[in-house]
């Protein structure tokens, strides 16, 4: 129990510390968290729990597999807040936007007989 805290709270300090610094220096902020962060840490939490390498490896793949349709959420965002969307609704567009974009990908990859 002590271990998964202290896996939640490094985590959480490392998500609060970027949106911390997105307030003082944008660009660093955004250098720390275009980083693959929250794959950087599930590969290594994996990892370190499993001391598997096929399934970190696995999981590597299927995370490369997703990142095309992910792109989507990061043009989606500015576009509906130029077309007049306030921010929260700008986020659940991009949101929804994203998702349908995920499973138009995976469809996509199931014809080419790729399953992640």
């Amino acid at each position: 129990m002590l271990y998964l805290a202290l896996k939640t709270m490094l985590t959480a300090l490392i998500v609060v510390g970027a949106s911390e610094l997105a307030k003082r220096v944008p660009f660093f902020a955004a250098l720390l968290i275009s980083l693959p962060l929250m794959s950087i840490l599930a590969l290594s939490w994996l990892y370190i729990d499993t001391h598997d390498s096929a399934k970190v490896s696995a999981l590597s793949w299927q995370i490369l597999g997703l990142v095309p349709p992910s792109l989507i959420f990061f043009a989606a965002v500015p576009w509906g807040m130029r077309a007049g969307l306030a921010f929260p609704f700008a986020m659940l567009a991009a949101c929804a936007v994203t998702a349908l974009t995920y499973w138009l990908w995976t469809v996509l990859l199931r014809q080419f007989g790729v399953v992640l």
